[in-house]
Protein backbone atom coordinates (compact mmCIF):
# COMPACT_ATOMS: atom_id res chain seq x y z
CA UNK A 1 0.00 0.00 0.00
CA UNK A 2 2.93 2.35 0.60
CA UNK A 3 4.16 1.69 -2.92
CA UNK A 4 0.64 2.15 -4.20
CA UNK A 5 0.45 5.59 -2.58
CA UNK A 6 3.47 6.70 -4.59
CA UNK A 7 2.12 5.21 -7.81
CA UNK A 8 -1.29 6.80 -7.37
CA UNK A 9 0.33 10.15 -6.56
CA UNK A 10 2.16 10.05 -9.89
CA UNK A 11 -1.04 9.07 -11.71
CA UNK A 12 -3.05 11.74 -9.90
CA UNK A 13 -0.60 14.58 -10.54
CA UNK A 14 -0.16 13.75 -14.23
CA UNK A 15 -3.93 13.59 -14.69
CA UNK A 16 -4.25 16.80 -12.69
CA UNK A 17 -1.93 18.51 -15.16
CA UNK A 18 -4.53 18.02 -17.87
CA UNK A 19 -7.58 19.16 -15.93
CA UNK A 20 -5.99 21.94 -13.86
CA UNK A 21 -5.61 24.04 -17.01
CA UNK A 22 -9.05 23.25 -18.45
CA UNK A 23 -10.88 26.20 -16.89
CA UNK A 24 -7.74 28.35 -16.78
CA UNK A 25 -7.01 28.02 -20.50
CA UNK A 26 -9.13 31.00 -21.57
CA UNK A 27 -7.17 33.14 -19.09
CA UNK A 28 -3.83 31.58 -20.06
CA UNK A 29 -4.28 31.93 -23.81
CA UNK A 30 -5.90 35.34 -23.41
CA UNK A 31 -3.01 36.70 -21.32
CA UNK A 32 -0.54 35.43 -23.92
CA UNK A 33 -2.68 36.94 -26.71
CA UNK A 34 -3.31 33.53 -28.24
CA UNK A 35 -6.06 32.55 -30.68
CA UNK A 36 -8.78 29.86 -30.67
CA UNK A 37 -6.56 27.67 -32.85
CA UNK A 38 -3.70 28.01 -30.36
CA UNK A 39 -6.14 27.30 -27.53
CA UNK A 40 -6.80 23.89 -29.02
CA UNK A 41 -3.10 23.29 -29.62
CA UNK A 42 -2.22 23.85 -25.95
CA UNK A 43 -4.28 20.72 -25.31
CA UNK A 44 -3.55 18.87 -28.55
CA UNK A 45 0.25 19.17 -28.25
CA UNK A 46 0.21 17.33 -24.93
CA UNK A 47 -2.16 14.64 -26.16
CA UNK A 48 -0.22 14.25 -29.41
CA UNK A 49 3.09 13.62 -27.65
CA UNK A 50 1.43 11.40 -25.06
CA UNK A 51 -0.40 9.37 -27.70
CA UNK A 52 2.58 8.88 -30.00
CA UNK A 53 4.88 7.79 -27.17
CA UNK A 54 2.49 5.59 -25.16
CA UNK A 55 3.02 2.29 -27.06
CA UNK A 56 6.77 2.83 -26.93
CA UNK A 57 6.74 3.24 -23.15
CA UNK A 58 4.45 0.21 -22.84
CA UNK A 59 6.83 -1.96 -24.85
CA UNK A 60 9.86 -0.70 -22.94
CA UNK A 61 8.08 -1.79 -19.75
CA UNK A 62 8.22 -5.39 -21.03
CA UNK A 63 11.93 -5.11 -21.76
CA UNK A 64 13.49 -2.97 -19.04
CA UNK A 65 13.20 -2.10 -15.35
CA UNK A 66 9.67 -0.70 -14.88
CA UNK A 67 10.64 1.22 -11.75
CA UNK A 68 13.53 3.08 -13.43
CA UNK A 69 11.37 3.88 -16.45
CA UNK A 70 8.71 5.37 -14.19
CA UNK A 71 11.28 7.46 -12.34
CA UNK A 72 12.64 8.69 -15.68
CA UNK A 73 9.14 9.76 -16.70
CA UNK A 74 8.73 11.64 -13.41
CA UNK A 75 11.94 13.60 -14.02
CA UNK A 76 10.84 14.41 -17.59
CA UNK A 77 7.45 15.58 -16.38
CA UNK A 78 8.88 17.76 -13.60
CA UNK A 79 11.33 19.53 -15.93
CA UNK A 80 8.68 20.18 -18.58
CA UNK A 81 6.22 21.46 -15.97
CA UNK A 82 8.77 24.01 -14.81
CA UNK A 83 9.30 25.12 -18.41
CA UNK A 84 5.53 25.48 -18.96
CA UNK A 85 5.32 27.70 -15.90
CA UNK A 86 8.02 29.96 -17.35
CA UNK A 87 6.59 30.19 -20.90
CA UNK A 88 6.44 33.71 -22.36
CA UNK A 89 4.32 33.02 -25.43
CA UNK A 90 1.71 30.56 -26.64
CA UNK A 91 4.27 29.06 -29.03
CA UNK A 92 6.63 28.31 -26.13
CA UNK A 93 3.80 26.95 -24.02
CA UNK A 94 2.68 24.60 -26.79
CA UNK A 95 6.24 23.31 -27.26
CA UNK A 96 6.77 22.70 -23.54
CA UNK A 97 3.34 21.06 -23.26
CA UNK A 98 4.44 18.61 -25.95
CA UNK A 99 7.45 17.63 -23.82
CA UNK A 100 5.12 17.34 -20.83
CA UNK A 101 3.00 14.95 -22.88
CA UNK A 102 5.94 12.55 -23.16
CA UNK A 103 6.17 12.33 -19.40
CA UNK A 104 2.40 12.10 -19.03
CA UNK A 105 2.07 9.22 -21.50
CA UNK A 106 4.90 7.33 -19.84
CA UNK A 107 3.71 7.71 -16.26
CA UNK A 108 0.09 6.79 -16.96
CA UNK A 109 0.84 3.56 -18.79
CA UNK A 110 3.73 2.57 -16.49
CA UNK A 111 1.64 2.99 -13.32
CA UNK A 112 -1.01 0.69 -14.75
CA UNK A 113 1.58 -1.85 -15.88
CA UNK A 114 3.29 -1.92 -12.47
CA UNK A 115 -0.01 -2.39 -10.62
CA UNK A 116 -1.03 -5.09 -13.11
CA UNK A 117 2.27 -6.92 -12.56
CA UNK A 118 1.49 -7.14 -8.83
CA UNK A 119 -2.25 -7.94 -8.75
CA UNK A 120 -4.45 -10.47 -10.60
CA UNK A 121 -7.08 -9.16 -13.07
CA UNK A 122 -10.01 -10.03 -10.78
CA UNK A 123 -8.50 -8.28 -7.76
CA UNK A 124 -7.46 -5.45 -10.05
CA UNK A 125 -11.10 -4.39 -10.27
CA UNK A 126 -10.90 -3.27 -6.64
CA UNK A 127 -7.71 -1.36 -7.35
CA UNK A 128 -9.44 0.23 -10.30
CA UNK A 129 -11.77 1.71 -7.71
CA UNK A 130 -8.75 3.44 -6.17
CA UNK A 131 -7.58 4.54 -9.61
CA UNK A 132 -11.08 5.83 -10.36
CA UNK A 133 -11.16 7.72 -7.08
CA UNK A 134 -7.77 9.31 -7.77
CA UNK A 135 -8.90 10.14 -11.28
CA UNK A 136 -12.07 11.76 -9.95
CA UNK A 137 -10.20 13.73 -7.29
CA UNK A 138 -7.74 14.94 -9.93
CA UNK A 139 -10.48 15.86 -12.36
CA UNK A 140 -12.72 17.43 -9.72
CA UNK A 141 -9.89 19.17 -7.91
CA UNK A 142 -8.07 20.17 -11.09
CA UNK A 143 -10.58 22.73 -12.38
CA UNK A 144 -11.21 23.99 -8.85
CA UNK A 145 -7.51 24.38 -8.07
CA UNK A 146 -6.79 25.84 -11.50
CA UNK A 147 -9.65 28.32 -11.20
CA UNK A 148 -8.63 29.35 -7.68
CA UNK A 149 -4.96 29.78 -8.66
CA UNK A 150 -5.92 31.84 -11.71
CA UNK A 151 -8.19 34.09 -9.65
CA UNK A 152 -5.53 34.74 -6.97
CA UNK A 153 -3.57 37.73 -8.20
CA UNK A 154 -0.35 36.93 -6.33
CA UNK A 155 -0.23 33.42 -7.79
CA UNK A 156 -1.58 33.51 -11.34
CA UNK A 157 -2.01 30.85 -14.00
CA UNK A 158 1.68 29.89 -14.10
CA UNK A 159 1.25 28.03 -10.82
CA UNK A 160 -1.19 25.70 -12.57
CA UNK A 161 1.92 24.04 -14.01
CA UNK A 162 4.18 24.41 -10.97
CA UNK A 163 1.91 23.18 -8.18
CA UNK A 164 2.35 19.46 -8.95
CA UNK A 165 6.17 19.54 -8.91
CA UNK A 166 6.71 19.05 -5.14
CA UNK A 167 4.20 16.17 -5.05
CA UNK A 168 6.04 14.37 -7.83
CA UNK A 169 9.36 14.84 -6.04
CA UNK A 170 7.84 13.21 -2.94
CA UNK A 171 6.37 10.40 -5.05
CA UNK A 172 9.80 9.80 -6.61
CA UNK A 173 11.31 9.29 -3.16
CA UNK A 174 8.45 7.04 -1.98
CA UNK A 175 8.73 4.83 -5.06
CA UNK A 176 12.50 4.59 -4.68
CA UNK A 177 12.20 3.40 -1.08
CA UNK A 178 9.12 1.17 -1.17
CA UNK A 179 8.64 -0.27 -4.66
CA UNK A 180 10.62 -3.46 -5.22
CA UNK A 181 10.18 -5.26 -8.54
CA UNK A 182 12.22 -8.03 -10.04
CA UNK A 183 14.66 -6.92 -12.72
CA UNK A 184 12.95 -7.72 -16.02
CA UNK A 185 15.85 -6.92 -18.33
CA UNK A 186 16.65 -9.78 -20.71
CA UNK A 187 19.88 -10.41 -22.60
CA UNK A 188 17.97 -10.74 -25.89
CA UNK A 189 16.35 -7.31 -25.52
CA UNK A 190 15.76 -5.50 -28.80
CA UNK A 191 13.92 -2.20 -29.08
CA UNK A 192 11.96 -1.82 -32.32
CA UNK A 193 13.19 1.67 -33.13
CA UNK A 194 12.02 1.54 -36.76
CA UNK A 195 8.48 0.60 -35.75
CA UNK A 196 8.42 3.21 -33.00
CA UNK A 197 9.52 6.00 -35.35
CA UNK A 198 7.04 4.99 -38.06
CA UNK A 199 4.12 4.76 -35.62
CA UNK A 200 4.95 8.11 -34.01
CA UNK A 201 5.42 9.80 -37.39
CA UNK A 202 2.24 8.33 -38.88
CA UNK A 203 0.07 9.20 -35.90
CA UNK A 204 1.55 12.70 -35.65
CA UNK A 205 0.90 13.40 -39.34
CA UNK A 206 -2.68 12.12 -38.98
CA UNK A 207 -3.34 14.38 -36.00
CA UNK A 208 -1.76 17.37 -37.72
CA UNK A 209 -4.06 16.82 -40.70
CA UNK A 210 -7.12 16.56 -38.46
CA UNK A 211 -6.12 19.79 -36.73
CA UNK A 212 -5.46 21.93 -39.82
CA UNK A 213 -7.92 20.58 -42.42
CA UNK A 214 -10.93 22.79 -43.04
CA UNK A 215 -9.16 25.80 -41.54
CA UNK A 216 -5.71 26.27 -43.05
CA UNK A 217 -6.56 24.30 -46.19
CA UNK A 218 -9.61 22.66 -47.77
CA UNK A 219 -10.60 19.02 -47.33
CA UNK A 220 -9.98 18.45 -51.04
CA UNK A 221 -6.62 20.09 -51.72
CA UNK A 222 -3.05 19.09 -52.37
CA UNK A 223 -1.89 19.63 -48.73
CA UNK A 224 -4.77 17.46 -47.51
CA UNK A 225 -4.02 14.76 -50.07
CA UNK A 226 -0.31 14.82 -49.27
CA UNK A 227 -0.88 14.47 -45.51
CA UNK A 228 -3.43 11.68 -45.89
CA UNK A 229 -1.20 9.81 -48.34
CA UNK A 230 1.79 10.28 -46.05
CA UNK A 231 -0.19 8.94 -43.09
CA UNK A 232 -1.27 5.86 -45.04
CA UNK A 233 2.28 5.17 -46.22
CA UNK A 234 3.87 5.64 -42.79
CA UNK A 235 1.30 3.52 -40.94
CA UNK A 236 1.39 0.91 -43.69
CA UNK A 237 5.16 0.63 -43.30
CA UNK A 238 4.68 0.45 -39.54
CA UNK A 239 2.34 -2.52 -39.92
CA UNK A 240 4.85 -4.19 -42.23
CA UNK A 241 7.68 -3.68 -39.76
CA UNK A 242 5.61 -4.78 -36.76
CA UNK A 243 4.64 -8.00 -38.53
CA UNK A 244 8.28 -8.97 -39.14
CA UNK A 245 10.31 -7.93 -36.10
CA UNK A 246 10.70 -10.29 -33.14
CA UNK A 247 9.77 -7.73 -30.46
CA UNK A 248 7.33 -5.21 -32.00
CA UNK A 249 6.20 -2.06 -30.21
CA UNK A 250 2.56 -3.00 -30.82
CA UNK A 251 2.26 -6.80 -31.27
CA UNK A 252 -0.25 -7.26 -34.08
CA UNK A 253 -1.51 -10.56 -32.65
CA UNK A 254 -2.73 -8.62 -29.60
CA UNK A 255 -4.47 -5.87 -31.58
CA UNK A 256 -6.39 -8.22 -33.89
CA UNK A 257 -7.64 -10.44 -31.06
CA UNK A 258 -11.42 -10.04 -30.77
CA UNK A 259 -11.71 -8.76 -27.20
CA UNK A 260 -8.66 -6.50 -27.59
CA UNK A 261 -9.87 -5.00 -30.88
CA UNK A 262 -13.34 -4.31 -29.48
CA UNK A 263 -11.93 -2.81 -26.27
CA UNK A 264 -9.62 -0.56 -28.31
CA UNK A 265 -12.44 0.78 -30.50
CA UNK A 266 -14.68 1.44 -27.49
CA UNK A 267 -11.81 3.09 -25.62
CA UNK A 268 -11.35 5.58 -28.45
CA UNK A 269 -14.88 6.91 -27.83
CA UNK A 270 -14.28 7.03 -24.08
CA UNK A 271 -11.00 8.89 -24.62
CA UNK A 272 -12.77 11.54 -26.62
CA UNK A 273 -15.24 12.04 -23.77
CA UNK A 274 -12.58 12.14 -21.07
CA UNK A 275 -10.42 14.76 -22.79
CA UNK A 276 -12.98 16.73 -24.77
CA UNK A 277 -15.52 17.07 -21.98
CA UNK A 278 -13.33 18.86 -19.49
CA UNK A 279 -11.64 21.04 -22.11
CA UNK A 280 -14.72 22.41 -23.85
CA UNK A 281 -17.10 22.50 -20.87
CA UNK A 282 -14.66 24.71 -18.97
CA UNK A 283 -14.50 27.00 -21.99
CA UNK A 284 -18.30 27.00 -22.30
CA UNK A 285 -18.87 28.15 -18.73
CA UNK A 286 -16.42 31.03 -19.10
CA UNK A 287 -16.85 32.24 -22.66
CA UNK A 288 -20.57 31.52 -23.11
CA UNK A 289 -21.89 31.99 -19.57
CA UNK A 290 -19.49 34.61 -18.22
CA UNK A 291 -18.32 32.73 -15.11
CA UNK A 292 -14.89 33.13 -13.56
CA UNK A 293 -12.35 30.28 -13.76
CA UNK A 294 -13.11 29.24 -10.15
CA UNK A 295 -16.85 29.23 -10.78
CA UNK A 296 -16.34 27.27 -14.00
CA UNK A 297 -14.38 24.69 -12.03
CA UNK A 298 -17.20 24.32 -9.53
CA UNK A 299 -19.73 23.96 -12.32
CA UNK A 300 -17.83 21.02 -13.86
CA UNK A 301 -18.02 19.09 -10.57
CA UNK A 302 -21.08 17.00 -11.66
CA UNK A 303 -19.00 15.48 -14.46
CA UNK A 304 -16.32 14.37 -12.03
CA UNK A 305 -18.86 13.22 -9.43
CA UNK A 306 -20.25 10.83 -12.02
CA UNK A 307 -16.75 9.48 -12.69
CA UNK A 308 -15.97 9.06 -8.97
CA UNK A 309 -19.13 7.20 -8.00
CA UNK A 310 -19.41 4.98 -11.06
CA UNK A 311 -15.72 3.95 -11.19
CA UNK A 312 -15.54 3.14 -7.49
CA UNK A 313 -18.80 1.18 -7.36
CA UNK A 314 -18.30 -0.67 -10.65
CA UNK A 315 -14.69 -1.52 -9.74
CA UNK A 316 -15.74 -3.26 -6.53
CA UNK A 317 -18.61 -5.07 -8.24
CA UNK A 318 -16.32 -6.29 -11.00
CA UNK A 319 -13.89 -7.70 -8.42
CA UNK A 320 -16.78 -9.44 -6.69
CA UNK A 321 -18.32 -11.03 -9.78
CA UNK A 322 -15.38 -11.28 -12.18
CA UNK A 323 -17.65 -10.11 -15.02
CA UNK A 324 -17.15 -6.87 -16.88
CA UNK A 325 -19.25 -6.62 -20.09
CA UNK A 326 -22.48 -5.43 -18.46
CA UNK A 327 -20.67 -2.51 -16.82
CA UNK A 328 -18.96 -1.50 -20.06
CA UNK A 329 -22.21 -1.56 -22.04
CA UNK A 330 -24.08 0.35 -19.33
CA UNK A 331 -21.30 2.90 -19.27
CA UNK A 332 -21.47 3.42 -23.03
CA UNK A 333 -25.25 3.87 -22.84
CA UNK A 334 -24.81 6.49 -20.12
CA UNK A 335 -22.04 8.21 -22.10
CA UNK A 336 -24.22 8.42 -25.22
CA UNK A 337 -27.16 9.78 -23.21
CA UNK A 338 -24.92 12.42 -21.61
CA UNK A 339 -23.66 13.62 -24.98
CA UNK A 340 -27.22 13.71 -26.32
CA UNK A 341 -28.33 15.92 -23.42
CA UNK A 342 -25.36 18.27 -23.82
CA UNK A 343 -25.93 18.56 -27.58
CA UNK A 344 -29.03 20.69 -26.86
CA UNK A 345 -27.36 23.37 -24.72
CA UNK A 346 -26.68 27.00 -25.57
CA UNK A 347 -25.83 30.17 -23.60
CA UNK A 348 -29.31 30.26 -21.97
CA UNK A 349 -29.70 26.58 -20.94
CA UNK A 350 -30.53 25.86 -17.31
CA UNK A 351 -27.43 24.92 -15.33
CA UNK A 352 -29.35 22.04 -13.74
CA UNK A 353 -29.97 20.59 -17.20
CA UNK A 354 -26.28 20.95 -18.08
CA UNK A 355 -25.36 19.27 -14.77
CA UNK A 356 -27.62 16.30 -15.56
CA UNK A 357 -25.84 15.79 -18.87
CA UNK A 358 -22.43 15.98 -17.17
CA UNK A 359 -23.41 13.37 -14.55
CA UNK A 360 -24.49 10.94 -17.26
CA UNK A 361 -21.31 11.57 -19.21
CA UNK A 362 -19.10 11.12 -16.14
CA UNK A 363 -20.87 7.91 -15.12
CA UNK A 364 -20.25 6.53 -18.60
CA UNK A 365 -16.53 7.28 -18.47
CA UNK A 366 -16.20 5.82 -14.96
CA UNK A 367 -17.92 2.53 -15.78
CA UNK A 368 -16.20 1.87 -19.08
CA UNK A 369 -12.67 3.31 -19.17
CA UNK A 370 -10.74 1.15 -16.69
CA UNK A 371 -12.94 -1.89 -17.25
CA UNK A 372 -11.93 -1.88 -20.92
CA UNK A 373 -8.30 -1.92 -19.82
CA UNK A 374 -9.10 -4.94 -17.63
CA UNK A 375 -10.54 -6.81 -20.61
CA UNK A 376 -7.27 -6.41 -22.50
CA UNK A 377 -4.99 -7.19 -19.55
CA UNK A 378 -7.01 -10.30 -18.73
CA UNK A 379 -6.35 -11.76 -22.19
CA UNK A 380 -2.54 -11.53 -22.28
CA UNK A 381 0.31 -13.24 -20.41
CA UNK A 382 2.34 -11.29 -17.87
CA UNK A 383 5.27 -11.03 -20.32
CA UNK A 384 3.11 -8.98 -22.75
CA UNK A 385 1.33 -6.88 -20.15
CA UNK A 386 3.23 -3.69 -20.96
CA UNK A 387 2.62 -3.90 -24.69
CA UNK A 388 -1.07 -4.68 -24.18
CA UNK A 389 -1.59 -1.87 -21.66
CA UNK A 390 0.36 0.52 -23.85
CA UNK A 391 -1.69 -0.43 -26.90
CA UNK A 392 -5.10 0.26 -25.36
CA UNK A 393 -3.84 3.43 -23.66
CA UNK A 394 -2.39 4.50 -27.02
CA UNK A 395 -5.66 4.06 -28.90
CA UNK A 396 -7.65 5.69 -26.09
CA UNK A 397 -5.32 8.68 -26.17
CA UNK A 398 -5.49 8.69 -29.97
CA UNK A 399 -9.26 8.85 -29.76
CA UNK A 400 -9.01 11.67 -27.25
CA UNK A 401 -6.52 13.61 -29.35
CA UNK A 402 -8.52 13.21 -32.55
CA UNK A 403 -11.65 14.08 -30.57
CA UNK A 404 -10.19 17.30 -29.20
CA UNK A 405 -8.81 18.24 -32.63
CA UNK A 406 -12.05 17.51 -34.49
CA UNK A 407 -14.30 19.09 -31.87
CA UNK A 408 -11.96 22.07 -31.62
CA UNK A 409 -12.05 22.53 -35.40
CA UNK A 410 -15.86 22.29 -35.43
CA UNK A 411 -16.07 24.73 -32.52
CA UNK A 412 -13.75 27.27 -34.18
CA UNK A 413 -15.73 27.08 -37.43
CA UNK A 414 -19.11 27.43 -35.71
CA UNK A 415 -17.88 30.27 -33.49
CA UNK A 416 -16.49 32.14 -36.49
CA UNK A 417 -19.74 31.72 -38.39
CA UNK A 418 -21.79 32.75 -35.36
CA UNK A 419 -19.76 35.91 -34.79
CA UNK A 420 -19.96 36.91 -38.45
CA UNK A 421 -23.71 36.31 -38.59
CA UNK A 422 -24.25 38.17 -35.32
CA UNK A 423 -22.36 41.22 -36.47
CA UNK A 424 -24.11 41.19 -39.83
CA UNK A 425 -27.52 41.07 -38.14
CA UNK A 426 -26.48 44.00 -35.96
CA UNK A 427 -25.61 45.98 -39.10
CA UNK A 428 -21.89 46.01 -38.34
CA UNK A 429 -19.07 45.16 -40.72
CA UNK A 430 -17.61 41.76 -39.78
CA UNK A 431 -14.12 43.30 -39.79
CA UNK A 432 -15.10 44.94 -36.49
CA UNK A 433 -14.69 41.52 -34.90
CA UNK A 434 -10.95 41.57 -35.32
CA UNK A 435 -10.59 41.90 -31.58
CA UNK A 436 -12.55 38.70 -31.09
CA UNK A 437 -9.85 36.64 -32.79
CA UNK A 438 -8.34 36.24 -29.34
CA UNK A 439 -9.97 34.80 -26.24
CA UNK A 440 -9.42 37.93 -24.18
CA UNK A 441 -13.06 38.96 -23.67
CA UNK A 442 -12.14 41.95 -21.53
CA UNK A 443 -10.40 43.55 -24.54
CA UNK A 444 -13.55 43.42 -26.69
CA UNK A 445 -16.21 46.11 -27.07
CA UNK A 446 -19.33 45.18 -25.05
CA UNK A 447 -21.52 44.51 -28.10
CA UNK A 448 -18.86 42.24 -29.64
CA UNK A 449 -18.47 40.37 -26.36
CA UNK A 450 -22.22 39.63 -26.26
CA UNK A 451 -22.11 38.25 -29.80
CA UNK A 452 -19.04 36.12 -29.00
CA UNK A 453 -20.68 34.65 -25.88
CA UNK A 454 -23.78 33.73 -27.89
CA UNK A 455 -21.62 32.12 -30.59
CA UNK A 456 -19.75 29.98 -28.06
CA UNK A 457 -22.99 28.90 -26.39
CA UNK A 458 -24.61 27.52 -29.54
CA UNK A 459 -21.35 26.09 -30.92
CA UNK A 460 -20.76 24.03 -27.77
CA UNK A 461 -24.05 22.21 -28.30
CA UNK A 462 -23.03 21.47 -31.89
CA UNK A 463 -19.76 19.79 -30.91
CA UNK A 464 -21.49 17.55 -28.38
CA UNK A 465 -23.91 16.46 -31.11
CA UNK A 466 -20.86 15.25 -33.06
CA UNK A 467 -19.59 13.54 -29.90
CA UNK A 468 -22.94 11.78 -29.44
CA UNK A 469 -22.62 10.23 -32.89
CA UNK A 470 -19.18 8.86 -32.06
CA UNK A 471 -20.44 7.53 -28.72
CA UNK A 472 -23.21 5.62 -30.51
CA UNK A 473 -20.54 3.89 -32.61
CA UNK A 474 -18.69 3.00 -29.39
CA UNK A 475 -21.88 1.58 -27.89
CA UNK A 476 -22.50 -0.64 -30.92
CA UNK A 477 -18.93 -1.94 -30.73
CA UNK A 478 -19.19 -2.65 -26.98
CA UNK A 479 -22.22 -4.87 -27.58
CA UNK A 480 -19.92 -7.22 -29.51
CA UNK A 481 -17.60 -7.64 -26.51
CA UNK A 482 -17.35 -11.30 -25.37
CA UNK A 483 -18.66 -12.14 -21.90
CA UNK A 484 -15.21 -12.65 -20.44
CA UNK A 485 -14.60 -13.73 -16.83
CA UNK A 486 -11.58 -12.16 -15.14
CA UNK A 487 -9.01 -14.68 -13.95
CA UNK A 488 -7.78 -15.03 -10.36
CA UNK A 489 -4.17 -15.81 -11.32
CA UNK A 490 -1.52 -13.17 -11.92
CA UNK A 491 -0.43 -14.82 -15.19
CA UNK A 492 -2.16 -16.91 -17.82
CA UNK A 493 -1.89 -20.63 -17.11
CA UNK A 494 0.66 -22.47 -19.26
CA UNK A 495 0.08 -25.72 -21.07
CA UNK A 496 1.64 -27.64 -18.18
CA UNK A 497 -0.49 -25.95 -15.48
Amino acid sequence: MRSLSGLLTVLGVTMLSGTIVSVALPQIVGSLNGTQSQYTWVVTATLLASTASTPIWGKLADLFDKKRLLQLSIVLFVVSSLLCGLAQSTEQLIAFRAVQGLGMGASQVLVQVIIASLVSPKERGRFNGYIGAIMAVATVGGPLIGGAITDISWLGWRWCFLIGVPFLVIAFVVIERTLHLSDTRRPDTRVDYAGAVLIAAGVSLLLLWVTFVGDDFAWISWPSGAMVAGTVVLLGLAVLVESRVSQPVIPLHLVVRRETAIAILASAAVGMAMFGGAVFLGQYFQLARGFSPLQAGLLTAPLMLGVLVSSTVSGRMVSRSGRVKSYVVTGMVSLTAGFAVLSTIDETTSLYFVAAGMVLMGAGVGMSMQNLVLVVQNSVPLSELGAASGSITFFRSLGGTVGVSVLGAVLADRVGTGITDGLTEAGVDASAAAGSATLNLDAMPPFVRTIVESAYGSATGDIFLVAAGIAVAGLVVSLLLPRVRLRDSLDLPTATD
